[in-house]
């Protein structure tokens, strides 16, 4: 028994360790890739805590298909602007992207794609920003003006 809590103790330990050395802060202008997604230089950086629409993922509202993946592409890109960004990333994904939350001066650039609809709370990897997907669904901002699939079942069937 106590080799076994031993021996699960240092593993934990040993993923943490080295999931924070991959810990940084990366500023700069980003490109963005899709709605949670950017490159800063060489940094390739998935927004923590949120699942964007995948770029050719269609929506539907009233039964008339549209390209919610582009648009929440495209409000990414102009929330962003000519902005440089700062993320505050946390690890590496096992696509060895950092994962982060960034921002433009203080504004938290994952929290306003939720809010603003084009973005749901990723509850597989967080509890942040369920509040402010209520937020969007409620006021049907975004993809919750009509129906959508959530992005990663999505991916999984697109693969």
């Amino acid at each position: 028994m106590v080799v076994k809590y031993l021996t699960f103790s240092i593993t934990v330990s040993l993923i943490l360790f080295f999931n924070h050395a991959y810990a940084k802060t990366i500023y700069g202008k980003p490109r963005i890739i899709d709605g949670d997604t950017i490159h800063i230089g060489k940094s390739k950086i998935r927004l923590h805590a949120i699942d964007a629409p995948e770029t050719k993922q269609k929506c539907t509202k009233g039964g008339v298909k549209w390209n919610c993946g582009f648009e929440s592409t495209q409000f990414l890109l102009e929330l962003v602007g000519n902005y440089e960004i700062k993320c505050d990333t946390q690890g590496k994904d096992r696509y060895n992207r950092y994962i982060g939350i960034c921002y433009i001066n203080n504004i938290n650039i994952n929290r306003q794609m939720v809010i603003n609809g084009w973005a749901i709370a990723y509850r597989y990897y967080s509890l942040d920003y369920i509040k402010e997907e209520k937020i969007a669904k409620s006021n049907k901002v975004g993809i919750w003006i009509g129906e959508f699939e959530e992005p990663y079942l999505f991916r999984k069937k697109n693969k």
